[in-house]
């Protein structure tokens, strides 16, 4: 027969809080060890049921640790807008693996190992994951001297002209070859970047697929401006698998971030292939925008602001050195500008930093466009085999929906699908608006002309 014990002594127990508030009530008495659980009140517990409740309490015990590191790390991380919890566990993640610091902007949503819209501080150390396959990824925005009144009657022409000379797509060589300085780099002695060279050089001034763009736009004061979305084309890309697979890095989204120390042999020649990459985006980005400008609205440039979005640079805060990954985050010191676009036919913005108590939290970082709210395959649909056939199944979006959102606003486009609709984007005032306070909008841009990548260009990048 199973011996009874004595009640519980609650002035002896030891109280253990877990992740739910639920707490288990640990004593010792002359008989045996008791456990009981404080939802209920307390009881005779039976000898039987010892072990049972002594794996819960212990349970309990752990889970309550494992809440407790997760509040130290969120407290490191400075969170702007609203998410979804795979996405603020990416974050938190990069943080768990060696952030000192982090940051996700309004516009973040779920990245490869780092969400897109999230910045990581790490000392002596960098993330090829948080930097990414589309190193340098940036855009760069022209004032010019022309007008709505003169380009805005003749904006089908100008964007007819825009797909003509501009290659748009995954693999594509420039129409026509553009010379810079940057190929005499000595970073192209580096073995695994070296072999890049001259496909880099073919692909100088094309602009890739997915949501990579060329817009025309007019501002407030209808003057023109022109917006280049694009990176570092495949030398970019090669250059970050290359470095991922040397470092052991996994595949996939929901993977830890691959880190190197930056002293590290693969560390060094890391941060001269991705600085590399940045010196290429930058050519390729004002070559694209530079002869919209020039040869086909023939106008002058009056003003540029360019950015990186997609990079890691070596920052002080609050008096520490850190290497700053920002992955889709723009940079906004205090005084600096940039630009940030919308969605197709959507409005563009051009920001400046300003200087506060929470611009220092963001890392001085902010949004690099709207954000997305669905996948692109959730947006587009895909195929699937049933049987011998592979069957369409429609996304959430359709081609019709898309199409009338960008007339009705008065857009030209060119090329583009529905996995880079507006319907699977935020808006862009509103992330803005979550960032107030360490931003000013300096300019709002509406767009004329909109050309992309077309419907059957796939987007091989996984950020």
């Amino acid at each position: 027969m199973t011996k009874q014990t004595d009640r519980v002594n609650d002035r002896d127990a030891k109280n253990l809080p877990t992740k739910t508030g639920l707490r288990a009530i640990v004593t010792q008495t002359p008989y045996n060890r008791l456990y009981a659980l404080n939802r209920k009140p307390l009881r005779i517990v039976r000898e039987d049921e010892r072990q049972n409740l002594e794996h819960i309490a212990f349970r309990c015990a752990a889970r309550s640790l494992d809440y407790a590191r997760d509040d130290r790390e969120r407290m490191k991380t400075k969170v702007f807008g609203q998410h979804d919890e795979a996405t603020l566990r990416q974050i938190e993640t990069c943080i768990e693996a060696g952030g000192e610091r982090g940051v996700l902007c309004a516009d973040g949503h779920k990245g490869y190992a780092q969400p897109i819209g999230g910045v990581v501080a790490y000392k002596d150390k960098i993330s090829l994951s948080g930097v990414g396959f589309d190193i340098a990824c940036g855009n760069l925005a022209i004032l010019t001297d022309a007008k709505r009144s003169e380009v805005g009657p003749r904006i089908k022409s100008v964007m007819d002209d825009v797909v003509r000379d501009i290659s748009f797509g995954i693999g594509r060589k420039a129409k026509a070859r553009v010379d810079h300085e940057l190929f005499e780099d000595e970073a192209w002695k580096i073995p695994p970047i070296g072999r890049l060279r001259e496909t880099a050089r073919d692909q100088l001034g094309t602009v890739g697929g997915g949501n990579h763009y060329v817009d025309i736009f007019a501002d407030e004061e209808d003057r023109i401006w022109v917006g280049v979305h694009f990176g570092s084309r495949g030398l970019g890309h090669k250059t970050a698998t290359h470095f991922l697979k040397a470092a052991g890095g996994k595949d996939g989204m929901d993977v830890p971030p691959t880190i190197v120390p930056v002293d590290s042999e693969i560390g060094c020649d890391y941060l001269t292939g991705m600085r590399l990459a940045g010196r290429y985006a930058y050519a390729g980005r004002e070559a694209v925008a530079r002869h919209v400008v020039r040869e086909i609205l023939g106008a002058k440039i009056l003003e540029e602001v360019h950015n990186h979005h997609n990079f890691a640079w070596q920052e002080k805060h609050d008096g520490d050195e850190f290497w700053v990954v920002r992955k889709g985050a723009t940079p906004a010191f205090p005084g600096q500008r940039g630009f940030v676009g919308g969605s197709m036919g959507d409005d563009a913005v051009i920001i400046e930093g300003v200087e506060s108590g929470e611009s220092r939290e963001a890392l001085y970082s902010t949004v690099h466009g709207a954000g997305r709210i669905m996948s692109r395959t959730a947006a587009k649909g895909k195929f699937e085999r049933v049987g011998s056939k592979r069957i369409r199944r429609d996304g959430l979006v359709r081609h019709d929906e898309m199409m009338k959102w960008v007339a009705d606003r008065g857009v030209e486009l060119r090329g583009g699908d529905v996995d880079e609709a507006p319907q699977a984007y935020r808006r862009l005032p509103e992330v803005l608006a979550a960032h107030a306070g360490t931003i000013r909008v300096l300019h709002t841009l509406h767009p004329l002309g909109v050309a992309m990548a077309g419907r059957d260009i796939v987007d091989p990048y996984k950020d």
